[in-house]
């Protein structure tokens, strides 16, 4: 698309998604007139801004309004025409003080930077921590209703995680305890995913020292588990930078639409699962992406790494279509740097 822009289109193009980024306001003929670098009427301008409306990058919302970069438009601007800065030294410092802070774990450093990324991009964040592999202190099985039962496990770093699980039905209270017992036998400080490699293995070769019913239950309560590690919890901060810009009714449903899909978080997850796979900064604006076609809003999202270089979570904000894309994308990007840099 940018190759059918010359460079005249290309320049009042770039001068009003910038206004529109900065004001949020239409621009007309006659102020890209006195604004352009060179000497255009606002009837030339007039025909240039009816082409990029053609071409589906500008809409007006009225008739006799100026016009507006289309979604399309400002996916165009962001990908081929933004000029991106660069932080300024308070910025870079607010963020470094974040990872300075001794004693955090994981979760604390994150719920720390992301408030922080929050506050200086004035959108709210969004980060997914990933799911740890913790050691284990504690498993028990704990029995509900007939056919179910409550797997709890503790970490040494003080986590709870609870599952239901399917056993078969009237079990004594004793198997249970035969499985509990069992199970924290052999705990040790491993890992949950060496627990399973182990016991199963056990129980394959017949090894384990379990009844019928028992392995049933530990079998269950290790099946729950299976597959790959999943993506952790996702942590929003700053919801109430985004009612800044609003201005009507439509834009509160919108917001709404967008706090509903932010609270139940499948969504959500699933979108920063594919921007984690795709690597570098991902930008998803407006109706370019089902998410987001209906609330208005832009996500700029970057992944961040562990100490052996794998991608493990991802941090980003989400704003209005007209964020200062040129500030905010680098602060994404450093502040993933610095998570980095904290887990190396």
């Amino acid at each position: 698309m940018l190759e059918k822009l010359n460079s005249r289109s290309r320049e009042i193009f770039r001068l009003l998604v910038d206004s529109y980024c900065q004001t949020g306001e239409t621009m007309g003929s006659r102020t890209l007139s006195e604004r352009l670098s060179s000497s255009l009427s606002p009837a030339t301008i007039r025909n240039v801004l009816a082409q990029l409306e053609s071409l589906g990058l500008l809409y007006s919302p009225h008739p006799s309004a100026g016009r507006l970069p289309t979604a399309e438009g400002l996916k165009l601007f962001v990908e081929g025409l933004l000029e991106v800065g660069t932080l300024n030294e308070s910025e870079r410092a607010s963020l470094d003080s974040q990872c300075k802070t001794k004693n955090l774990n994981l979760a604390q450093l994150l719920e720390k930077v992301s408030s922080s990324l929050s506050g200086l991009a004035r959108c709210a964040s969004v980060v997914i921590a990933p799911k740890q592999d913790s050691k284990l202190k504690h498993i028990e099985f704990v029995p509900l209703n007939p056919g179910r039962a409550l797997v709890v496990l503790v970490t040494e770093d003080g986590e709870v995680e609870n599952r239901l699980v399917q056993v078969p039905l009237g079990l004594p209270a004793s198997v249970f305890t035969e499985a509990t017992n069992y199970l924290n036998a052999r705990l040790c400080g491993i890992s949950l995913s060496e627990i399973k490699t182990n016991i199963l293995s056990e129980i394959e070769a017949h090894e384990a020292e379990l009844n019928i019913l028992s392995k049933q239950v530990v079998e269950a309560g290790l099946g729950v588990w299976s597959g790959p590690p999943a993506l952790g919890t996702l942590i929003v901060r700053g919801q109430a930078h985004l009612l800044e810009d609003v201005e009507g009714l439509e834009d509160l449903e919108r917001l709404r639409h967008l706090f509903f899909e932010l609270e139940t978080r499948e969504n959500f997850i699933n979108l920063l699962d594919a921007a984690i796979n795709a690597e570098g900064i991902q930008i998803f604006i407006g109706s370019n992406n089902s998410l987001f076609k209906m609330t208005g809003c832009s996500m700029i999202v970057a992944p961040y790494h562990n100490q052996h270089q794998q991608i493990v979570g991802a941090i980003g904000v989400i704003g209005p279509t007209r964020l200062n894309y040129g500030r905010i994308i680098p602060m994404v990007d450093y502040t993933a740097q610095l998570i980095s840099r904290s887990l190396s």
